[in-house]
């Protein structure tokens, strides 16, 4: 696979380093983290949580790359979940406040109805949504969770068909719902405005091949799941969506089982070079779902 790339690098004028308010947009330069299989070519692992003794957090490495972003503001109906593996919503409307998100319960009993209306109404085929977790990101280093600066995908097709099989209760229902088209769907957006800083970049599934994609074990306490590496590939397409508000949502597809379309798409927060001093710090919730039909 191979593109020609147009390099563009974009510096700040003086006015708008001085201006927190400024809001990055149009295509930039910027780096990204890529995997890198372990040395000994083992199957590569993470462990969620402490490491048993005598183990490392994780086998593999990584390497950074430079990359072009292209902003898909005002573009946004050009792509969708079937071609590209992500899509956008706009205007979209939420009875959530910020304090909603400082919540686990309140965002389960607030949000989460909104999530899944959101894919029944957008997704071509839903009809039956479980949503089985969520991930408030604050870029704060007090946080519990900080933006991910590495390029992944949530799920290899191995873990959704865990998935089902975990978050069905009725094991004859799973069963059945197996033998159908089944979607995991990341709906990120978020919380605290408009996005200056650590903003999402995407690749387009139409740019990835399969190669680039590595499986890699997530190991928790009492499961093993899945999530996949990304190595890189000068070929692929990495956008992102310029200034993304409260009221705006990203559809990421992480899996898929009908055959022809986009898959999966690999995403990562990136550093925008043109972030200006005391820009808000990005806040954000993603949430997961089983995506039937």
């Amino acid at each position: 696979m191979s593109t020609t790339t147009t390099t563009t690098t974009t510096t700040l004028s003086g006015s708008a380093q001085n201006d927190a308010n400024y809001v990055p947009r149009g295509p930039v330069q910027t780096e990204l983290t890529f995997y890198v299989p372990p040395e000994d070519g083992s199957t590569p692992f993470m462990y969620v949580e402490k490491p048993p003794e005598g183990q490392p957090e994780r086998n593999f490495g990584e390497a950074i790359h430079k990359v072009q972003l292209t902003d898909i503001r005002g573009h946004e109906s050009e792509y969708t979940l079937d071609k590209d593996a992500f899509q956008v919503l706009q205007n979209v409307p939420t009875a959530t406040t910020y304090e909603t998100f400082n919540s686990d319960e309140a965002v389960e009993k607030v949000y989460y109805p909104e999530v899944e209306k959101l894919l029944l109404d957008n997704v071509p085929g839903a009809h039956k949504v479980i949503i089985f977790d969520h991930t408030i990101r604050r870029e704060n280093p007090n946080a519990n969770r900080q933006p991910v600066n590495r390029a992944h995908v949530d799920q290899t097709p191995k873990a959704a068909e865990a998935r089902v099989r975990l978050h069905v209760q009725d094991p004859k229902e799973a069963e059945e719902l197996l033998k159908g088209r089944y979607r995991i769907i990341n709906v990120w957006r978020s919380i605290n405005g408009i996005v200056q800083s650590a903003p999402l970049a995407f690749a387009s599934a139409e740019s990835i091949d399969d190669n680039d994609l590595v499986g890699i074990e997530h190991r928790y306490p009492t499961r093993t799941g899945e999530t996949m590496g990304v190595k890189y590939n000068p070929g692929q397409q990495w956008k992102y969506w310029s200034g993304m508000d409260d009221d705006e949502r990203l559809f990421l597809k992480c899996s898929d089982t009908v055959e022809g379309v986009g898959k999966r798409v690999p995403h990562s927060a990136f550093s925008d070079p043109r972030t200006p001093a005391g820009a808000r710090p990005r806040e954000s919730i993603e949430v997961r779902a089983l995506v039937f039909g």
